[in-house]
């Protein structure tokens, strides 16, 4: 897949975003229910994230671990586990915890889905449009779940799918710098807004 790298920076040790999500967005009007429509132009990266997490085509999900594994896996050094950010809406399946599953079987890591976890707030967060009404709706929302059995310190690859603000990144960074088996953190996002 085409990527075009972005790092990012933030209270994490490094991070990287594979692509922009959209390209250009035209309202087209309304249409006969009174809905907005839009031609919705993404790149490649954006149009697989948005048809894994929005159309349930879950064959994306090995084109876009391989995606990370080839383009960001490489910059990080000694990468312990990978860890999916936890998901806002709840689903069967997780669209970024799949990708941080095949991420981790292509990478050969251990991939830990349940220990970050994220309490729900009711607050959706891509309504807000500030980066201080986002921390505030996040509140102390994220935990840790020690299902690491055992002892030791680790580097952990953070993977979401869409980063913004950085409000829950930043907030999910936080509680893993107070959990003892993790070292350093990187983060790896499919796309930015």
């Amino acid at each position: 897949m085409k990527v075009s790298l972005k790092q990012i920076n933030g209270p994490w040790d490094q991070g990287w975003v594979l692509d922009k999500h959209m390209v250009s967005s035209t309202f087209l009007g309304n249409d006969d229910r009174g809905n907005p429509c839009f031609d919705n132009q993404r790149t490649e990266i954006g149009q697989a994230t948005y048809q894994l997490k929005y159309q349930k085509d879950w064959t994306q999900v090995g084109p876009l671990a391989q995606a990370v594994a080839t383009n960001v896996f490489p910059m990080l050094d000694q990468v312990g586990f990978v860890l999916p950010m936890p998901a806002s809406n709840v689903r069967q399946r997780q669209p970024v915890t799949e990708v941080a599953l095949e991420l981790g079987r292509i990478v050969g890591r251990p991939v830990f889905s349940d220990l970050l976890r994220k309490a729900t707030t009711g607050k959706s967060l891509k309504d807000l449009h500030s980066k201080a009404e986002k921390v505030a709706a996040i509140g102390n929302s994220f935990s840790v779940n020690d299902e690491i059995t055992t002892e030791g310190c680790w580097n952990v690859l953070v993977v979401d799918d869409l980063f913004d603000s950085g409000a829950s990144m930043d907030a999910a960074c936080a509680v893993l710098r107070e959990y003892p088996k993790v070292g350093k953190i990187y983060v790896a996002a499919l796309t930015w807004k």
